[in-house]
C-alpha cells in the first residue's frame, strides 16, 4: 500500500550534512507529500561534508530531474519505508555517466522486480560497466534484479542481494585473467 503522509527525519536512516546521499533515495522536506522521495544522482552537495549545495535528483513519483539545495534534503529514507511505486520508478533510472542512447548501441537491459513479480520496462545499458552500475544502484532497494543481453538471455540475476546467476564458480572463471577477464555473455 502506498503511503500518503509526509516523511520526516524519523523516517530516515541517516540525516544531516555528514551523510553521503549520492546513489541513495532521499526525503525532500520542501515538497508536497506526493513528491517527497528522490534518488540522488550526484552534485557538489551529495557527499558527506558537502563542498557545495547543489544536488541532482530524480523524482520517484514522476521520473523528472530536479536540481535542489542540499539544505532541502532531510535525509536518506529507511529502506522498509520505500513504497512499491517508488521502487518501480527507481528501476527506470540509468546509472550516472551512462552513454547517450542516441549515439551508442545498448548491449544489455536491466530489470528490477518487486516480491509479487511486478516490474517496469527494462532499462537500456550500453556497456558492462553501466550494467554493473545499474545492479549496484538497485541492489539496496529491489527484491530481484536481472540483466539480459541483446538476445534477451539472462546474464546476471540477484535476489535479496544474493547472486543467483552466474554461480560463484562461474564468476570466478569470468574474473580469471587467463580467461580474458570479466565479460558478460
Amino acid at each position: 500500500m502506498e503511503r500518503n503522509t509526509c516523511y520526516t527525519a524519523k523516517d530516515c536512516s541517516a540525516t544531516g550534512l555528514g551523510c553521503n546521499i549520492q546513489g541513495k533515495v532521499v526525503v525532500i522536506g520542501q515538497d508536497n507529500p506526493e513528491r517527497q522521495l528522490y534518488f540522488c544522482l550526484c552534485g557538489n552537495g551529495a557527499g558527506a561534508n558537502p563542498s557545495g549545495s547543489a544536488v541532482f535528483l530524480v523524482s520517484l513519483r514522476t521520473g523528472e530531474f530536479a536540481l535542489k539545495n542540499r539544505s532541502e534534503v532531510i535525509g536518506i529514507v529507511k529502506l522498509e519505508l520505500l513504497p512499491d511505486g517508488a521502487k518501480l520508478q527507481l528501476s527506470q533510472i540509468r546509472p550516472v555517466g551512462a552513454l547517450d542512447l542516441k549515439n551508442h548501441e545498448p548491449k544489455y537491459s536491466g530489470y528490477s522486480f518487486l516480491p509479487d513479480g511486478r516490474y517496469a520496462s527494462g532499462v537500456w545499458l550500453c556497456t558492462e560497466q553501466e550494467a554493473l552500475s545499474y545492479v549496484e544502484m538497485q541492489k539496496p532497494y529491489q527484491h530481484r534484479i536481472m540483466l539480459c543481453d541483446r538476445d534477451d538471455f539472462c546474464v546476471l540475476e540477484m535476489e535479496n542481494g544474493r547472486l543467483l546467476h552466474p554461480s560463484g564458480e562461474e564468476m570466478e572463471a569470468l574474473q580469471n585473467p587467463e580467461n580474458g577477464g570479466l565479460t558478460m555473455t
